[in-house]
């Protein structure tokens, strides 16, 4: 019987309500005028959800767990770093990450002129090239905090080989 690589999938997402006075991150990338996302750490909800997605298809725990809200520790954190170390985790348990995909659900900010920057800046922190990174946005046509403008919602998915 031919051997094949092991694959795995992962979902991950995130919702995170918008907070003026806040800078918006996204993908690592800061998207000027537009509120931010509330959260313990800098919000970035598009990684949040890439790092979720990431370790569940490696069959680890979520990043509430390893970075929790409770731990002031982790207030404002750079989710860059969250992201350095679950790159970590998956280079020490022998995976290789094969692509992102995610949908980012949000009235504004419009996510096409900023989807370039966003895919370099995730591919950066996660060490693969921006075509492995795949974005789409969406707006949820006035329905739900989302619609009403109140909230962003990432949900994402992540292939790992090894």
């Amino acid at each position: 019987m031919k051997e094949f690589p092991e694959y795995r999938v992962g979902i991950g997402s995130d919702l995170h309500r918008f907070s003026p006075g806040r800078p918006l991150f996204l993908g690592g990338v800061e998207i000027p005028g537009e509120p931010g996302l509330l959260g313990h750490s800098d919000g970035d909800a598009l990684l949040h959800a890439f790092c979720d997605a990431c370790l569940g298809a490696a069959g680890k725990e979520d990043i509430g767990s390893l970075f929790p809200d409770t731990d002031p520790a982790w207030k404002d954190l750079d989710s860059k770093r969250i992201a350095r170390v679950v790159r970590r985790i998956l280079e020490e348990e022998g995976w290789t990450l094969v692509n992102l995909d995610a949908v980012l659900e949000c009235e504004t900010p419009k996510i096409v002129p900023w989807r370039e920057r966003i895919r370099e800046g995730t591919a950066q922190v996660f060490g693969i090239e921006p075509s492995r990174v795949h974005l789409k946005g969406k707006t949820a046509e006035g329905l739900g905090p989302v619609g009403r403008g109140e909230a962003l919602r990432v949900t994402a998915v992540a292939l790992l080989a090894r």
